[in-house]
């Protein structure tokens, strides 16, 4: 292990209410969304972390975190040999601050008095909602060896997707001179940047800020208790006002990386994992993505003609026909039905064959899909009960609702965690 990532310090934001993200923020925070069908979010930003040798992290969380809390406790157990730990910090009342965490630098700020105590030189600001696989060693280098004050990492976005970040403008040695929030469209032209050959010809001009900050500790600590003592948001406030009288590098990022800040967003991140080359790379040894370990069986399948499809472990499929999905943990699908382009999130537990009765005496849906049924363009949450002969058709010819069993949002229909749709239940 170089000794450089022994003196950095991770510290994972847990993210605000996820409304964006509604309904599967729910009952969940941001961080615990399930991904991938057998991963959650903040298992990203960790697994990035560990395979980047830095091994001690702090995860920020104030919103619906029990099962999150729950997640990290089961997931992550360093050796009693090991100086390793995943810690929650959640948001708490004390006599000096009565209020909950108002954006990310308040969040760090008030978190620092658990920090402070620790041995550490460099502190590692990521997002708990973001899908990408970074080696943070390099960014630490360029940090050291350019004297920074700050690191942010950037990636080159397009014309579309800019308005949507921090956009910045760097010189000749990626020292940052000007920075914008969300600029208007008709702000653009004058914020292009040489983004090197290969992004410009893939039409993406503009240096857009990550969400991932490198401080130097006595820095960070300057900065929130005395420069900026109200401050609540490193993007909008301390970030920009650092820059006049910071030492503040770009370290420009060009692999795959997506902010999943909504429903479309995430959606499209999920279907990408089933293209013969994802780009995301799920299947790499060197980039291990962590997550809880299940003594679960292999997946079962049976009759079930797949194309494009990812399917976790514990599942029982007896479907007709799965194309461009993901289907998660433990997931139950019968006879008949077709599922199309959709992320099936899978069940927490499997249901006894007495339960199953049971279910039935009740005019209960079993756990899982039903038989016969038809799925395009959807999000199932985890341990829905879907009956027979039900009918899901998203699309852009539906109008965005919210309805007790289920969302529609930019087409795409999530049903929600726990919901239940009788046989022939139609969308």
């Amino acid at each position: 292990m170089n000794n450089i990532s022994k003196s950095v310090l991770a510290v994972i934001l847990g993210g605000g209410a996820g409304s964006r993200l509604y309904p599967l923020t729910a009952s969940r925070s941001k961080p615990a969304v399930p991904i991938a069908g057998k991963y959650r979010l903040v298992d990203i930003p960790i697994s990035n972390c560990i395979n980047s040798n830095i091994n001690r992290m702090f995860v920020l969380t104030q919103f619906n975190s029990a099962s999150l809390n729950k997640h990290i406790k089961n997931t992550y157990l360093f050796s009693a040999f090991s100086t390793g730990f995943v810690d929650i910090l959640a948001a708490e009342q004390t006599p000096d601050n009565a209020g909950w965490f108002q954006g990310t630098a308040d969040a760090v700020r008030q978190s620092l008095r658990h920090i402070s105590n620790m041995d550490f030189e460099y502190i590692l600001i990521l997002s708990g909602d973001q899908l990408y696989q970074m080696d943070f060693t390099e960014m630490l280098e360029k940090h050291t060896s350019t004297g920074a004050d700050i690191s942010i990492a950037t990636i080159p976005v397009g014309e579309r997707d800019a308005p949507e970040f921090g956009i910045l403008k760097t010189d000749s040695d990626s020292y940052i001179t000007s920075f914008i929030e969300k600029p208007k469209k008709e702000l653009l032209p004058e914020w292009t940047s040489d983004t090197g050959a290969e992004m410009q010809q893939a039409g993406r001009h503009y240096l857009a800020s990550m969400g991932i900050y490198i401080f130097s500790k006595n820095v960070l600590y300057h900065l929130l208790n005395e420069v900026h003592p109200n401050a609540t948001d490193f993007g909008k406030e301390i970030i920009p006002d650092s820059i006049e009288s910071y030492r503040v590098v770009s370290y420009q990022y060009d692999g795959y990386w997506t902010d999943i800040g909504n429903i479309y967003s995430f959606f499209e991140a999920n279907l990408a994992l089933t293209l013969d080359i994802p780009p995301f790379n799920l299947f790499d040894n060197t980039k291990t993505v962590y997550s809880r370990a299940r003594m679960l069986p292999p997946a079962k399948i049976s009759g079930t003609t797949l194309e494009k499809t990812v399917i976790a472990e514990g599942s029982i499929i007896h479907a007709s026909r799965l194309e461009q999905s993901v289907v998660g943990i433990r997931s139950r699908i019968g006879l008949g039905t077709t599922v199309v382009n959709s992320y099936i999130m899978g069940n927490d537990y499997y249901e006894t064959i007495e339960e199953m009765a049971m279910d039935a005496a009740k005019g209960l849906p079993k756990i899982g899909i039903g038989e016969r049924c038809y799925i395009k363009d959807a999000i199932i949450d985890k341990n829905c009960r879907i009956g027979n002969d039900v009918r899901i058709n998203g699309g852009k010819h539906l109008a965005n609702t919210d309805h007790p069993l289920y969302s529609i949002k930019d087409g795409i229909v999530v049903v929600k965690k726990l919901a239940i749709l009788p046989d022939g239940f139609v969308i």
